[in-house]
């Protein structure tokens, strides 16, 4: 659920308040009880990751990584200059060259 932000325009009053999504806004203050009461943008939150498998340096780029350094060097990569070996073709019967 999320939480919004509520101003109330007769009195300043700024509150948080946890509602569900399909949940009407909230109208009347709860310091003053005027109908006076807005939704404020909120600035939100960041997302946080936890658990095993999220880690700080996932998506940082750095120069220093093993993966880009896999990227730069030409030995590693699996491209070549030149084809590789076409495959032999065998002969259905046995005892005949493949022509």
């Amino acid at each position: 659920m999320p939480t919004y932000e509520y101003r109330c325009k007769s009195c300043g009053h700024e509150f948080e308040e946890l509602q569900p999504m399909t949940a009407d806004p909230l109208t009347v203050c709860p310091k003053c009880a005027e109908p006076s009461l807005r939704r404020v943008l909120g600035s939100g939150v960041g997302m946080i990751f936890k658990g095993s498998g999220f880690y700080q340096t996932d998506y940082r780029k750095s120069n220093s990584s093993p993966a880009s350094s896999d990227k730069t060097d030409p030995s590693s990569s699996s491209a070549s200059s030149t084809p590789p070996p076409a495959p032999e073709k065998k002969s259905k019967e046995p005892g005949k060259d493949p022509a």
